[in-house]
């Protein structure tokens, strides 16, 4: 039986830990590093075996896996050590939620030093991560999906290869657009109701059987009650932090304007999100977003 390849994995915040884990418990033999001591002590604490440095992860592996804040932090990460230190054609699994063109530099600078790269955004949050039930979002070459697709099941059920290198943040980039477009028409959607007389549990058996059908409401609801796994039930905490939709759509915004789309819901959504995270929402479940439509805060 072919042995499981090593993985270098740098990024051990909400998501990135307990992706590690899930990988660590299925028999891969790791190199974790994260910036954060507080974070590589919890790695360590979960029989993770962890390095001192961010090149001593890239050393030695067959696979670097990164979950970084921002692109940039990527872009840097790879021009300071991490394409130096690893090996030659060392695979770069980028599976951070970054700008579809600096993924795209991303895999120029690591496939032009030698190596091979590809992006694999994740969708299902922290409740995913945990569960190993992520969706992957793959951008990569064809001749690599057989080293990647054994690593990305062991943390997610459904892995789709969107085509080449940045396809899987692009496709990423989409979705969340339209998640945060549906999330502040499922919250409209629920003050109105209110409004109009309407329990939260008789308007959610409607639109959950109805044509107003969406994950933000079935799965995410942003009211207490009807989806008891929801944030609205833990006091919005999140989840998937209205932060980070923040930040994703900041991307989307910016893929937007370079393509010449005219998507005015989309940039509507960044904004109204951007008011939240700025009025102090930055830290809750982005489902959050309905206390601001109900005190017409935004």
């Amino acid at each position: 039986m072919e042995s499981k390849p090593r993985i270098g994995f740098l990024g051990l915040g909400h998501m990135g830990l307990p992706m590690a884990k899930n990988l660590h418990s299925a028999g891969y033999d790791l190199r974790a590093f994260d910036v954060m001591p507080q974070a590589v002590a919890a790695a360590r604490e979960a029989g993770i075996r962890t390095v001192d440095t961010g090149a001593e992860a890239a050393r030695d592996v067959q696979i670097v896996l990164t979950m970084f804040p921002s692109g940039q932090h990527v872009l840097d990460a790879y021009r300071d050590y991490l394409l130096e230190a690893a090996a030659p054609d060392t695979l770069f699994l980028e599976c951070s939620t970054i700008d579809v063109a600096q993924a795209r530099e991303a895999a120029e600078l690591a496939v032009a030093a030698g190596h091979r790269s590809a992006d694999a955004p994740v969708s299902g949050g922290v409740v995913g991560a945990e569960a190993g039930t992520l969706t992957f979002m793959l951008g990569a070459d064809e001749q690599d999906l057989p080293a990647i697709t054994p690593v990305l099941e062991v943390m997610g059920k459904r892995i789709v290869h969107c085509g080449g290198h940045g396809a899987g943040q692009a496709a990423k980039v989409c979705n969340n657009m339209l998640l945060g477009i549906s999330m502040i028409g499922a919250a409209e959607a629920f003050v109105l109701g209110e409004r109009l007389g309407l329990t939260h549990q008789a308007l959610f058996d409607v639109i959950s059987s109805a044509s107003g059908q969406c994950w933000s409401v079935t799965t995410n609801c942003p009211v207490p009650g009807p989806v008891p796994s929801s944030p609205a039930n833990r006091d919005y905490t999140p989840g998937f932090a209205a932060a980070l939709m923040t930040k994703d759509l900041g991307l989307a915004s910016s893929a937007l304007q370079l393509t010449e789309t005219d998507a005015h819901m989309g940039a509507l959504a960044a904004t109204l999100y951007a008011r939240f995270t700025e009025s102090g929402g930055a830290g809750a479940d982005f489902s959050a977003i309905i206390n601001a439509i109900r005190d017409g805060s935004l």
